[in-house]
């Protein structure tokens, strides 16, 4: 158990027997009465963000989190297989449960993984990864000169905005935290 004046952003504590991810906090002293804590936390498990106010006279117990990495190896419909680094065991995942990193993993790419208790509580992707276009309407000359973008269908089957001049075969970085495009490799 820690005190809540020693709650970091990023710590993972345990609130009403769930795990939370602290998002963010505000210290407040009213004028009458004792000073509390305003939190955002986010469901480790379910990812709902809910907000929660305690007594800085509270206690929370700190979880220990231990991060490991994984290596995707294949997907067979159902499950998604990794490999851990550490001691090479095979690790398999729902597909439903990665399913909002899903179209950033392709075979032999890196993930950290959360584990809770010998248990997987996230999986997350680089903060980048490079994916190959292989569907996207021509350019057309003259398109460079001014800003716009297509849509483009990449190897994992994710759909993203890429500029103008972006064609099939081309390799682009891909931005995991809002799915967004960096730049041509």
């Amino acid at each position: 158990m820690i005190p809540v004046n020693q709650i970091k952003i990023g710590m993972v504590i345990k609130m009403d027997s769930r795990l939370y991810a602290v998002l963010g906090f505000s210290h407040t002293k009213p004028g009458k009465g004792g000073a509390f804590l305003r939190l955002k936390l986010k469901d480790v498990v379910s990812g709902q963000v809910v907000e929660k106010t305690i007594s800085t006279d509270d206690k929370v117990e700190n979880v220990y989190m231990e991060e490991r990495t994984l290596v995707y190896l294949y997907n067979d419909g159902q499950f998604l297989h990794f490999m851990d680094e550490q001691n090479y065991e095979e690790i398999e995942i729902l597909r439903e449960d990665l399913e909002d990193i899903f179209f950033y993993l392709k075979e032999n790419s890196t993930v950290t993984a959360s584990f809770h208790e010998g248990k997987i509580i996230t999986v997350t992707p680089p903060n980048s990864v490079i994916l190959e276009v292989v569907e996207t309407e021509p350019g057309f000359k003259g398109d460079t000169v001014k800003a716009g973008t297509k849509p483009a269908k990449l190897e994992t089957g994710l759909v993203v905005q890429v500029p103008l001049f972006i064609k099939v075969g081309d390799k682009v970085k891909i931005d995991t935290r809002t799915g967004g495009y960096l730049e041509r490799v």
